[in-house]
């Protein structure tokens, strides 16, 4: 497995299993990264200072991928961990950990101070994991992200270690 920045040859692959997991996981359309106007053309959207995303790569086919970038709307030093979706064959394998780990670090080396995500109620395992690095829950959204179905929202201090 490798993990690796995206090329802009990874647009369509990737938008595709972003999509295949908000069908196959039955998780709502709307108000999500399914219906985000730049699902298409991730590459574009990540080819910016301080923003990077990242591909999961098995034998060639695209299996997941997590990004992070200056948190919309936002005039703090707050990024988001965005767009972090892995097909059902690549879960449970640690890559999860793996990704998160390397955007933090990549958040960390781009100086942002915290970083934020929102999710969805029904992935529990995420949340986990989320935890498990750090983050805490928020009472309310940050930003402007425009993912209405999405009233999870954690929030993470890089300035700690833990």
């Amino acid at each position: 497995m490798t993990i690796r920045p995206i090329q802009i040859e990874d647009n369509q692959e990737i938008a595709s299993v972003i999509r295949t997991v908000f069908i196959s996981d039955n998780y709502p359309k709307t108000g999500t990264a399914f219906a985000d106007e730049h699902l298409d053309i991730l590459f574009e959207n990540y080819n910016k200072p301080k923003s990077i995303y990242y591909i999961v790569e098995d034998f060639g086919k695209i299996i997941g991928g997590a990004g992070i970038s200056q948190l919309e709307n936002s005039t703090e030093n707050i990024c988001e961990l965005q767009k972090m979706y892995f097909l059902q064959e690549a879960r449970g394998k640690g890559i999860g950990m793996e990704m998160i780990l390397k955007c933090l670090e990549k958040a960390i080396e781009f100086g942002y101070e915290k970083c934020y995500l929102e999710t969805l109620p029904e992935m529990v395992n995420a949340q986990k994991l989320y935890k498990k690095v750090g983050f805490d829950y928020l009472p309310e959204p940050l930003g402007g992200t425009g993912h209405t179905s999405c009233p999870v929202w954690m929030i993470k201090n890089l300035n700690l270690k833990n």
